[in-house]
């Protein structure tokens, strides 16, 4: 969710605005994807690079959380929405934390869309301590397969996701969900994030809905993609409508 700031301040208002502005989007785009019946979809809310940012603005990142837990708790619960939050908490504040766990039990019973909170995540961390939960739990090395792996990685609970997007004009996964987009589609637009709404949305699905996710085998087309960097031989050679973002 990229372009906060960069909103703000071409209307000459503080990163502060934006970030709320941004909090304002979410809300929209996450009932607009359970309206859409897309079952799983995940923010990235916080990385575990965004402690670098100047203490003032991370601080107000915290308690902006804060104020939209408060704020729009209630509503998702109602919705049907099931909160959900992966990342390293032990190294956030112990308000902040109790808050987002809070929500994760407070939403525990609804199933109408899985909202993954990632918050002070990072792909590379999610890979590492799911290697280290392997080996916590004996895993033997010549077992450690990637369905091995996959079970304990932070996201286990939902389906890897069809399609990965990212607003803001900026065209990389800047250590995102590594593991599980191995094999998403990528969606980059130049749309800052508080101005993505449910049309900019219907565009990214749009475009998801015209390519032939083929795995490395060779599709319906009978064009296979080239043989480096291939992948399994899975898909049905289906396109629809995306069921995990």
């Amino acid at each position: 969710m990229d372009g906060n700031g960069r909103w703000a301040r071409k209307r000459f208002m503080p990163r502060g605005v934006g970030h709320k502005a941004g909090v304002d989007a979410l809300v929209k785009v996450v009932q607009a994807a359970a309206d859409r019946h897309i079952g799983f979809l995940t923010v990235f809310a916080f990385s575990s690079e965004n402690w670098k940012r100047p203490e003032e603005e991370v601080s107000g990142l915290m308690s902006l959380l804060l104020v939209a837990l408060s704020k729009h708790l209630v509503k998702l619960k109602a919705d049907g929405v099931r909160i959900r939050v992966v990342g390293d908490l032990a190294n956030v504040s112990e308000k902040v934390r109790n808050a987002l766990l809070e929500a994760q039990a407070a939403t525990v019973d609804n199933s109408r869309l899985i909202l993954t909170v990632a918050f002070n995540y990072g792909g590379r961390w999610d890979i590492v301590q799911a290697a280290r939960q392997a080996m916590l739990a004996g895993v033997p090395a010549d077992q450690l397969d990637e369905a091995t792996l996959s079970r304990y990685m932070a996201m286990n609970y939902a389906p890897d996701p069809d399609l990965f997007i990212r607003t803001g004009g900026e065209v990389r996964l800047s250590n995102f969900l590594l593991w599980q987009s191995a094999y998403a589609e990528l969606y980059f637009t130049d749309c800052l994030w508080p101005d993505f709404d449910d049309r900019e949305l219907d565009k990214a699905l749009a475009s998801y809905v015209q390519r032939e996710r083929r795995f490395g085998d060779v599709g319906s087309s009978g064009e296979g993609e080239g043989a480096i960097g291939s992948g399994d031989d899975n898909d049905d050679g289906r396109a629809g409508t995306s069921d995990a973002v």
